[in-house]
């Protein structure tokens, strides 16, 4: 299994376009500090790849990754479909960049696939351009497409909807993780980009997972309230915390596969390749994701 990690920001990137906090400044300095929107591209078979969440840098990440590049014919690409989380509009307004493609492949949840119609109405919108084929994407293992030794299937992890489709019906399948296991040969991968709740099923399947991928939205709980962005903790905007005692770093230390966080907000001290919560996490054996990286497994 080859994924490749095309991004690792959460909702803003990084810099965020009217930000001004340490971060954001930090990373028009240092041009190294940049992230762009939390994606992941994981290869089918060859040739034909995946995109996990269609970001709105998805033009951008896809021409930053050679495996990406169309050819050898004028209007072929590898690009074989997307997957998607959530609905929130950095994992989904990316969709809107790739009209000039013959057809579209979308793997989503249900409610994903109702906010995306009804709500942004993007099958009205991209419907003059290119055709939608639309793919469930449920709890039992499927392959990722046809003939190929990828399987994936969906973990709900939280009924958090998004504030556009915020008077949609609750459904647990709002955000998932994703589990990905090559039958070929029986490595697996995870990747939860958006996290409101740990449950047993999520735990199992992190257990049981050569490498793990999760949301590192935020540091802490108070990080939001503290560095003025939100009235709300971190759990209440839908995201557990790295640290304290609802943080997601002590369970990821005890797991035996790679660990990395990605879908990091500008606000998170990780953002600063020098800050010390980077020598805190290695300590645990747990990565930050870099924009770029390569995991083969």
């Amino acid at each position: 299994m080859l994924l490749r990690v095309l991004g690792t920001a959460a909702g803003g990137g990084v810099p965020q376009w009217n930000c001004a906090c340490p971060g954001c400044s930090g990373a028009r300095r240092h041009p190294g500090w940049r992230r762009r929107h939390a994606s992941l591209a994981v290869r089918a078979a060859t040739g034909r790849w995946y995109i996990v969440n269609a970001t709105p840098d998805i033009g951008d990440q896809i021409e930053d990754c050679p495996e990406l590049s169309p050819g050898p014919g004028a209007r072929q690409s590898p690009v074989a479909g997307l997957v998607l989380t959530d609905a929130e509009l950095d994992h989904t307004l990316g969709l809107t960049r790739l009209r000039e493609a013959d057809g579209l492949q979308v793997v989503s949840t249900a409610p994903v696939r109702r906010a995306l119609l009804t709500k942004l109405r993007l099958g009205d919108v991209l419907t003059p351009y290119t055709a939608l084929e639309w793919r469930e994407l449920g709890a039992g293992a499927e392959p990722l497409s046809a003939g190929s030794d990828v399987e994936i299937d969906a973990i709900p992890v939280s009924g958090k909807r998004p504030r556009y489709a915020a008077d949609s019906a609750h459904d647990a399948a709002w955000v998932v993780a994703l589990r990905l296991r090559d039958r070929a040969t029986g490595a697996s991968a995870l990747y939860a980009p958006a996290l409101a709740d740990w449950p047993g099923s999520l735990q199992r399947a992190a257990a049981a997972a050569d490498c793990v991928i999760v949301d590192g939205t935020f540091w802490d709980d108070e990080e939001p309230r503290r560095t003025g962005i939100s009235e709300r903790t971190a759990t209440g905007m839908g995201h557990l915390p790295i640290d304290g005692p609802h943080g997601t770093a002590e369970r990821l230390a005890g797991l035996p596969g790679r660990r990395l966080y990605t879908h990091l907000n500008n606000t998170n001290p990780l953002v600063d390749p020098a800050a010390p919560q980077h020598k805190l996490l290695a300590g645990m054996g747990i990565e930050v994701a870099s924009d770029g990286m390569v995991i083969e497994l």
